[in-house]
């Protein structure tokens, strides 16, 4: 767990807050005011992949990132499972912890199916969806089809089934204070002019032991595993869903998650929804292209009135 005081030389400057309303201190940063823009990151991030966004929209709206539990400022508590589904729980308890209503959701990686879990659970509560590089499984027919046929090429999901099946995983993601440069890069980033002592040690740091790692390495445990439990909406969620502002940000070189694979699976919850294809992007869009990122979630949340 990072120090909560820890700025990383200046690059995240926001004032520290936590809940303890999922039973864990779970930290968040809660920048700006009026509407809520809700940043939910993925593996093996934390809000620190938000901080251009958040400086970017602040000055309009209120940006709230926290940490899922294990991740960046948050606990990693011994006694809890990490997978989707605890995920999605903790969440729940934050928006209902801090009453966050008409909320744009921006979710990257894993952020996608926690964020649309709260869709699920509490459809009243969201007006926006945002998904950067972020699947968007929403009880679509055809999602367990595409999972699969992504699983069986990405570099990431290969090498998970691997190392589960030759004991490796636990000891490699146990470590990833020392290898998250190589699990990033795995993952995909383009931009290496990113990459300085002070971002690696952003990412590192949030795991300095093997123990403080059960947040990563539950989240592909539970892929190897079969044990994440994507929330299943009611068909009146879907209605609604399928009748909000929608945006789908998708760096085209993302080799995790495959644009052909998970975009449909937008399109089939979002029928109304706008997709952007970034070219020269990676897995890691925030990461890779900031710069155009911000200003398309902000015309986006003009154009649709927020």
């Amino acid at each position: 767990m990072i120090d909560a005081s820890e700025t990383f030389d200046g690059t995240f400057p926001f004032l520290p807050r936590f809940s303890s309303a999922a039973g864990f201190r779970m930290h968040f940063v809660d920048e700006g005011s009026g509407p809520t823009v809700l940043c939910l990151h993925g593996e093996p991030t934390w809000g620190y992949l938000f901080r251009h966004l958040i400086s970017g929209l602040s000055a309009t709206h209120r940006v709230i990132a926290p940490d899922h539990m294990g991740f960046g400022k948050s606990e990693t508590p011994a006694d809890r499972t990490y997978w989707l589904q605890d995920h999605v729980d903790n969440l729940e308890a934050l928006v209902l912890d801090l009453d966050l209503r008409e909320i744009t959701l921006v979710m990257h990686d894993f952020g996608g199916p926690v964020g649309m879990g709260l869709l699920a659970r509490r459809p009243d509560r969201i007006s926006r969806v945002v998904s950067l590089n972020g699947p968007t499984p929403f009880g679509q027919p055809d999602l367990a089809a595409a999972l699969a046929a992504n699983a069986a090429r990405a570099p990431w999901f290969t090498w998970i089934a691997r190392a589960q099946a030759d004991g490796s995983l636990d000891e490699t993601l146990g470590g990833l204070g020392y290898n998250i440069l190589s699990t990033l890069k795995l993952n995909g980033f383009l931009n290496n002019q990113i990459v300085t002592p002070t971002w690696i040690r952003a990412y590192a740091d949030a795991f300095p032991t093997r123990a403080e790692a059960a947040g990563a390495l539950g989240w592909a445990k539970g892929f190897a595993l079969g044990a994440h439990r994507f929330e299943e909406p009611t068909a009146d969620a879907r209605d609604r869903a399928a009748g909000i502002p929608a945006l789908a940000v998708w760096g085209t070189e993302d080799r995790t998650l495959a644009a052909e694979h998970f975009l449909p699976l937008f399109r089939t919850a979002f029928p109304h929804g706008i997709v952007s294809e970034l070219p020269a992007t990676g897995h890691y869009s925030p990461e890779d292209a900031p710069n155009t990122i911000t200003p398309l979630l902000r015309l986006f949340l003009d154009v649709t009135g927020r």
